[in-house]
């Protein structure tokens, strides 16, 4: 974005609704697992020991442990998968937009992420026609950038309603890492995967105008060069196997300058802002952070309680630590901060915003007299065409 694009229009990214299944696995039952699983494997020590310095204490998985440890195929897990998002994302859903203030038919877009799962058409259809979305809502999947889509969603639906200041885009994300796990798998990086990595749905509204929340100011997007082996899915007939390359925890070094550079074009300084909300892929991650942009390991004490209490959900991770500063009392108006997600590629997607707490508009008690102007694409055929 220019630098001084969208500085005229306030887009407000609300607090977010986050909901964990009820099954719990704890990391002593995790590692308990790991040993009597793979008693004879020659690196077994060293997973367990990668485990145990996760951080996790706990996470929540769709099934049983009995079950997870199944392997029934991929169509039936991707059966599975279906069945659970239609089962649990509309509640978190509705809670969305409650907590910014709006309805269906107020929402111009949807921003749909998941990488654990696939559907075409995307769960985004199913919830336009069983949700009462109106059916010109543009629709945006994304499925190929894996924790770093939370990051991604929040930069497009800030991108949109910078372009349409009348917009208020939904933000999903569905998240179940339990449904990718592979028996087979016996390489130290997958062992550490089975041990981190947890479910969730998320979802927020990014709104055009009023809210309150993060004023979204300017994002921007990083790919480290030659890493695009480094996090990624091999697919086969059993479905998505995770491939981790052990150089994965260095990747701080290289991205804390274009967090620097993104704060630093805005006139910010990256080790000197009020909050951080940033994905949690490992302990690793923050820690490398807090050294290389000189601040406090405590600010990031919100990414940190998602990786303990839920482990590592993918790109739902940066709408559940933004959930955990609202309930924490939210920020002084003006509180500037940094939003980041980390995935494959490797890839950053980075934004920068401003605490708010402008009101919020009453609702229209006419679910159908809100309109864009010029949003309908009969009557603005360029705008249908974007």
């Amino acid at each position: 974005m220019d630098e001084n694009e969208g500085a005229s229009v306030v887009v407000t990214l609300c607090k977010p609704a986050v909901s964990v299944p009820e099954h719990v696995i704890t990391r002593e039952e995790t590692l308990a697992l790991a040993r009597s699983l793979h008693a004879d494997h020659p690196q077994l020590p060293l997973a367990l020991r990668l485990i145990e310095n996760t951080g996790v204490t706990q996470r929540h998985i769709v099934q049983p442990i009995e079950d997870t440890l199944r392997h029934p195929g991929f169509e039936e897990r991707n059966a599975l998968y279906e069945t659970e998002a239609k089962a649990r994302v509309p509640k978190v859903v509705e809670e969305a937009l409650s907590n910014g203030g709006l309805r269906p038919a107020d929402i111009d877009m949807i921003v749909y992420v998941s990488c654990t799962g696939f559907m075409m058409p995307s769960l985004t259809a199913w919830l336009i026609n069983t949700m009462g979305f109106p059916s010109h809502t543009r629709q945006l999947p994304i499925a190929q950038l894996g924790c770093a889509a939370g990051g991604a969603a929040i930069n497009r639906a800030h991108d949109f309603c910078v372009a349409y200041p009348d917009a208020n885009v939904l933000i999903v994300a569905c998240e179940f890492c339990s449904l990718c796990y592979q028996p087979t798998d016996l390489g130290v990086g997958s062992l550490l995967s089975n041990g981190l990595f947890g479910d969730a749905v998320a979802a927020a509204v990014v709104r055009g105008r009023g809210g309150t929340g993060i004023a979204l100011e300017r994002n921007n997007s990083h790919l480290v060069p030659d890493t695009e082996d480094w996090i990624a899915y091999s697919v086969r007939a059993t479905g998505f196997h995770f491939l981790l390359d052990k150089r994965v925890p260095t990747t701080m070094e290289p991205l804390a300058p274009a967090l620097r550079e993104i704060a630093g074009a805005h006139g910010w300084d990256a080790g000197d802002l009020d909050f951080y909300i940033i994905h949690a892929g490992g302990p690793r991650i923050l820690d490398d952070l807090s050294r290389f942009l000189e601040v406090p390991p405590e600010d990031f004490r919100f990414s940190r309680a998602t990786l303990t209490e839920y482990g590592n959900i993918a790109s739902a991770v940066v709408l559940d630590a933004v959930r955990r500063l609202f309930e924490a009392g939210g920020l002084p108006e003006g509180a500037r901060g940094i939003i980041a997600g980390f995935g494959p590629g490797i890839t950053a997607e980075m934004c920068l915003g401003r605490w708010t707490a402008a009101p919020v508009p009453s609702l229209e008690p006419d679910l159908n007299a809100r309109r864009i102007v010029g949003y309908a694409p009969a009557a603005h055929p360029a705008r249908a065409n974007t």
